[in-house]
């Protein structure tokens, strides 16, 4: 094909927050696809916190982004040619291709959209958000009827489908997001029975009120003071599915103050917790198709509403990733590249 393909690069690795000096807007024309590959226009691409782990040297589950390469991402893409056998011009797919506008693949990793009404879903609550809330609550968390569940970010891709769920078994929910507008829209639209606002003072004595009974689940994706707030709440037997630390992610060094180590360990000993984290794909891909069974019918009669904090064209992505990790986002963030 005649054209150019732009891809946001990592230009340099941050120092605490990410900049917009960390990336760079470089083009490339566009790829041809040979023997057993096809070509991949994206429409849509997901902005997730965990972008910024790969931003980094540390050691951590997957590789970090090499100097000069292609930022990674989630994205749903056209398939607009194909040498491949499995794949038709024109069919829609979950890929991994990155902040890019063309990718070139050779099948592996994809996955078919089929006919699915609102493709951008495949991002959010059908996808790996989604995946992430139903078997992090649901294998991990185990909530009972009666029980009382935490829900940290719960206006987010993640937490908000995790409190839905919760409710759906019969959970008392209780959310913690940051702002008044969240707290309002997590009780009124998701249904939580409350909402408090991490940012408002004195959280573990508010947190303390709205959840009388203890905690019996917490799920895990901010750390911080929210976790401060939420461990000495937790019952006997409490489970809490850690898929995050949002709030730790720019972190340079450990945070100042006491060590809060030991408080940590002889609470989970004497409280018997069970406290586990957990990769998505990499614990539990092979379970994929059992989400989306349970949670396309979920979906569409309404059960698990959901929000998409959308920002259009490829320009925006570096300052959307900034924004997610600072908690601007209302909702599942992406960028919108192509109809």
């Amino acid at each position: 094909m005649n054209g150019i393909n732009r891809r946001w690069v990592l230009a340099s690795r941050p120092v605490g927050e990410p900049v917009l000096e960390n990336f760079r807007l470089d083009q490339q024309p566009i790829p041809e696809p040979q023997a057993g590959q096809l070509l991949l226009q994206t429409l849509y691409l997901s902005i997730d916190p965990y972008m910024r782990g790969r931003m980094s040297e540390a050691k951590s589950y997957a590789p970090p982004v090499a100097l000069g390469e292609v930022m990674v991402g989630g994205t749903v893409s056209r398939v607009i040619a194909s040498q491949h056998p499995d794949y038709a011009v024109g069919e829609l797919v979950m890929a991994y291709t990155g902040w890019q506008e063309y990718a070139l693949s050779d099948g592996n990793g994809l996955f078919h959209l089929g006919e699915l009404a609102q493709p951008s879903l495949a991002l959010g609550v059908l996808g790996m958000p989604g995946f992430t809330a139903y078997m992090g609550l649901l294998d991990i968390g185990q909530p009972q009827a009666g029980e009382t569940v935490v829900v940290a970010a719960a206006s987010g891709a993640v937490g908000a489908v995790v409190g839905q769920l919760a409710k759906l078994q019969g959970c008392r929910v209780v959310g913690i997001a940051g702002g008044a507008e969240k707290c309002r829209y997590v009780v009124e639209e998701l249904g939580f029975d409350a909402c408090l606002d991490h940012k408002a003072p004195e959280l573990p004595a508010r947190l303390a009120a709205a959840c009388p009974q203890g905690i019996d689940v917490y799920f895990e994706n901010v750390g911080g003071k929210v976790f401060d707030a939420v461990l000495p709440l937790l019952n006997a037997k409490a489970r809490v599915p850690v898929c995050g630390l949002i709030a730790h992610y720019n972190a340079t060094a450990l945070p100042a103050g006491p060590d809060r180590l030991p408080l940590l360990a002889a609470t989970l000993l004497k409280q018997r917790i069970r406290m586990q984290g957990f990769i998505i794909f990499d614990d539990y891909g092979h379970r994929y198709g059992e989400f989306l069974q349970q949670m396309g019918p979920w979906v569409a009669e309404g059960k698990i509403r959901f929000r998409e904090d959308r920002v259009r064209g490829l320009e925006a992505a570096p300052q959307a990733l900034i924004g997610v990790l600072r908690g601007e986002n209302f909702g599942k963030c992406m960028v919108h590249l192509a109809d």
